[in-house]
């Protein structure tokens, strides 16, 4: 296997976060997918949302499971926490990092095989326990590692390359993640980075489960004219829920302007966001609403990208188990080893 390494050169002009660190701060090895791969659009997202948030790269921590889509982490931030588990088993990997420190964000990958197959289980208790990450599943409906079978999130009557119709109904991730409990949910597609890049830059910073389900056309073996997952049918038939856009956290700016119509907001960086707001009544708070659109325009054969659900109000794992503030890594062993007579006490008060 030959390996190219990425020069070490960089443009002098490469624009800086507040930080100081450019782009190149937050890449990783260079990729080993296929060319065109989605996958590896999705790993130019990420790098660009990190960046942007200013987020050190040691204060992140990714994990994945196995698949193409789980190889990607080695692509961005390069300077951060890893582990590569099992397969299906990412989340109990990122479950323990979440609960030892919970002062890392959290980006966990993985694809539509390791997450709606052998790790079903595993994606069920993370999203209902609340753990407070950025879950991301690049979907492309089929095996690729192992030559294009079909995935489980494959599409009831699409085709495989060699023309061989998918029998079964798909399992819808999104919808899962909705009757679940998750607080942030959504879905994009790889070949729209407008789109995607604020997605992901939302879902690191809220304070909950984020999962975003990205469709990622599988070049080799799910980009053909018969696929549901590929390039073309999924640039024809997308609908994008909201026009949406992330704002860092900072002073309360307010508008007030009817629907249908355009206002500009003044920024606190001196930069002018442009408001259009939509005539549809749709409401990015209403579970149950967000779960049955997905499901009425899935019937139509349509994807339905964009942010679909968020609750304000979000809990993580810490605020349910009341844990204290201070990471567990950072305890000493007698903060977490208090002794017999600690235990004993504690045993009594279940008596």
């Amino acid at each position: 296997m030959t390996f190219v390494a990425k020069p070490k050169a960089h443009h002098p002009k490469l624009p800086k976060n507040e930080l100081g660190l450019t782009r190149r701060d937050y890449e990783g090895s260079v990729s080993t997918l296929c060319a065109g791969c989605g996958h590896d659009s999705v790993s130019a997202a990420i790098v660009q949302a990190c960046a942007e948030l200013s987020i050190p790269p040691h204060m992140f921590a990714k994990v994945s499971g196995i698949g193409c889509s789980s190889k990607t982490p080695s692509y961005f931030l390069g300077n951060s926490h890893g582990f590569n588990s099992v397969h299906g088993r990412m989340p109990s990997v990122a479950t323990g990092a979440k609960l030892a420190n919970r002062e890392l964000y959290c980006i966990g990958v993985s694809g539509d095989g390791d997450t709606a197959s052998i790790g079903m289980g595993q994606f069920a208790h993370i999203v209902r326990r609340r753990i407070n990450m950025l879950y991301v599943v690049d979907n492309n409906g089929t095996y690729g590692l192992t030559k294009g079978q079909f995935s489980a999130t494959n599409d009831l009557g699409s085709t495989s390359k060699k023309g061989l119709p998918n029998l079964y109904e798909p399992i819808d991730l999104v919808s899962m993640a909705l009757q679940l409990g998750a607080s942030f949910v959504a879905r994009s597609f790889s070949g729209d980075k407008r789109q995607l890049v604020p997605l992901l830059k939302a879902g690191l910073m809220h304070e909950g489960f984020a999962f975003i389900d990205v469709i990622s056309p599988c070049v080799a073996f799910n980009n053909h004219s018969g696929s549901t997952k590929s390039y073309e049918y999924v640039r024809g038939h997308s609908e994008s829920m909201i026009a949406s856009d992330f704002v860092p956290p900072g002073e309360e700016i307010t508008a007030d302007y009817e629907p249908g119509t355009t206002e500009t907001v003044q920024m606190p960086d001196g930069s002018k966001l442009h408001l259009n707001k939509l005539d549809a009544d749709y409401d990015p708070h209403d579970r149950v609403a967000a779960l049955a659109h997905v499901q009425q325009r899935a019937a139509a054969g349509e994807i339905v990208t964009g942010l679909l659900y968020v609750d304000p109000d979000a809990t993580d794992t810490h605020e349910i188990l009341n844990t204290i503030d201070t990471p567990l890594n950072q305890l000493n062993e007698a903060e977490l080893c208090p002794g017999s007579d600690k235990l004993h006490s504690i045993n009594e008060s279940f008596r």
